[in-house]
Order: C-alpha cells, then structure tokens, then sequence
C-alpha cells in the first residue's frame, strides 16, 4: 500500500508566507503578563465520573460497558427505586451514556461561581448529541468536592447512518456545557508572601528575566524587583489587598522587549510536520538523497505476490546558505523532497553542521 504526501512546495508556501514577513520584524514588545506567571495563580484541574441520559439510541451498548448498568442501578437505589443484581444486569439502556468530566477551577474562584465543563464518553457510545448530564460531583487531586455539574450537551458535530453506511462531522462522543458546574469550595490563593510576589517565565532565559527586572525597577524604583535566576523574579509589594491588586495591576501591563529565541526546528516523524522558528540559518552543503519504494501486487488467486523494491536516483544538489526565514524555506524547497524525506534530510543538516539551530524531536 502506498501513501501520497503533498509535496513540501505545498508546505513551505504556507509557512513562507505566514511567518516570513513577521519574522523579519525586529521583535515587539510584549507586556509582562503575556512573558510571566504569578507563582501560586493558577488553574486546578477537577475530574468526576458521571452519566448523560436522554439520547436518541446512540448511548453505550450496556452488554459491553457494565459499569454503565451498574451507575444506573446506583442511582436509582439513592432515589428508592431497588432493583435486584439479575435485574440491573438485563438493562438494555441505549439512551444512557457513562461519561467522565473535566473542569479547570480558576483561581480565586468563590463558591456559586459558574465554570465550564468537557463532557467525554468512556464507553462505546455514538453520540452524546442531545443528551442531559444528570448531576455529577467534580474533585479535586486531594478527593474533595469543589463543583457540582449539570446540564444539557452541547457537541459540535453532526452525524447520520443508514443501510449500514455512516457518514460523521466531527466529534460526537465529546462536548462541552458552558456554566455546566457551579462552584462550591474555593482553593485559597496565596497572592504574595513575606511582602513579595514572584513571577515565574513561561520560557527560562536569562536575557529576558534581566530586562523584566529593568523595566519593573525603572517604573516602580529601583529595588523593587530583583531576578533570582533565569526563570523566577522576586518583586516587592506594598502592603494591604487594595495597594497590591494595583500595584500587580501596573507591573503586569509593562512592556518588555524580550530577548529572540533560540533558532529551533521541530519535527513530528509521525504526522510529518516541520516547524522552524525566524532565528534558522543554513550553512552552504551538498545533500543527495534517493527516494525508496515497495510495492506489492497481490496478484490472482492462488498465485504469489509480486514485490518489487524500487530505488530513485539520488543526484547531488547544492544548497546554498540561508540567513533569513525565507531564504532558508527557498533552499529546502529547491530540494523537491516530501515532508518525510525532509526529516531525514534536516537530521543529516544537523549532523554535518550545516543547519544553525537545535533540532527538537516530538
């Protein structure tokens, strides 16, 4: 079986095309608060198992989902309604669905605040479309309650199946309820400690922390903030709630003029995908490369396969060197290979010294 892939002409007009002409700007400045994170600000991740009913015949097959039959039975019992074990094992519940839900809890988030929720199937239902997620309680890492969610499924696709064909848009076994939690236990949010508040980069780089630092002091007076390595800054806050939401309120809206990154190239052999960054640069280098094919013909019944393992030929091609982003895309482009033989090609960039940047494998 032979699999067809678009040409890299295809690739790199798009990529030549969106980055380029930014990329060849000097780099803007950024405010603070798109740079760095305020340590102890964040989101906590809640889970809670759960069952959606009121779909159309497209829940789980209970036959092979048993925990679905058995949640029913369950509920039902807390609602006093008690069925034997035969009996909850004969349910036949196509219009049920046993789902899991996922919720990120903001920080500083107070009790009765509403949070949006993902509702994604675990068994083998078709759809969730038009289903009802019955009430589910959302924990935290530490087994506590922190939400309880409810609500109607909202999923974005669409499907129809007939005479053994199925057609699908998208994503059926998923969705999403906007304010589908409310919360009902807050997770205390340190915002400062000992007088101080630190900013943590999302990047670590030495170069931007130093001008993070110097854009703090120049507006607040020297002294105020001071870097404790590549990655955390120390800034001192005034005292009271009120005088330290304004203060923050300041600092994060600074402008930064970060320092550029470092020239990076990063591969996906498993989709194919090449991404560079502006900071690329080719040294001159000649690369051949021969392209390898199977093909097997099943051939008649009762007859062996035909294989045949073809080899092109690989002539030596120059590339010239590159010192911008879409001098660099010009080169590779001239090379005519597909994005599979571009990986193999830049591996072996990297290798010989001719490509200026790291190479990241994902």
């Amino acid at each position: 079986m032979t699999f067809l892939r678009a040409p890299l002409a295809r690739y790199a007009a798009i990529l030549a095309a969106c980055l380029t002409a930014m990329f060849a700007l000097p780099a803007q400045a950024e405010r603070i608060k798109e740079l760095a994170n305020l340590q102890g600000v964040r989101n906590n991740q809640l889970i809670g198992y759960g069952i959606v009913i009121g779909l159309d015949g497209t829940g789980d097959q209970t036959t092979q989902t048993p925990f679905t039959t058995q949640s029913i039975g369950n509920m039902l019992a807390q609602m006093g309604v008690n069925l034997t074990a035969a009996q909850t094992g004969k349910l036949q519940l196509k219009n049920v669905a046993a789902v899991m839900v996922t919720a990120a809890l903001p920080p500083f988030a107070r009790p009765g605040q509403p949070i949006d929720i993902t509702v994604s199937s675990i068994g083998n239902a078709k759809s969730l479309r038009g289903g009802t997620l019955i009430l589910t309680q959302l924990k935290g890492a530490d087994g506590e309650v922190y939400a309880m969610a409810q609500g109607n499924v909202l999923v974005g696709g669409v499907g129809a199946s007939a005479g053994g064909a199925s057609v699908t848009v998208n994503h059926l076994s998923a969705g999403r309820i906007p304010g589908g939690a409310t919360v009902e236990r807050s997770v205390p949010t340190a915002l400062g400690q000992g007088g101080f508040v630190y900013y943590e980069l999302s990047n670590t780089d030495f170069g931007t922390a130093q001008k993070l630092v110097e854009a703090i002091n120049k507006s607040e007076g020297a002294g105020t903030a001071q870097a404790l390595d590549g990655r955390r800054i120390a800034v001192r806050t005034p005292e009271g709630n009120d005088a330290r939401v304004n203060f923050l309120g300041r600092v994060e809206n600074l402008e930064v003029r970060p320092v550029l990154a470092q020239a990076k190239v990063v591969v996906n052999p498993r989709t194919g995908s090449v991404v560079m960054n502006q900071r690329v640069t080719l040294d001159p280098c000649a690369v051949a490369h021969g392209n390898l094919s199977v093909v097997v013909d099943g051939g008649q019944p009762g007859q062996g396969a035909d294989i045949q393992v073809k080899q092109a030929n690989g002539a030596m091609m120059n590339v010239k060197a590159g010192v911008s982003l879409a001098e660099v895309v010009k080169a590779l482009n001239a090379l005519g290979a597909n994005p599979m033989d571009l990986l193999a090609i830049l591996q072996a960039m990297k290798a010989a010294g001719a490509l200026r940047a790291e190479l990241e494998i994902i």
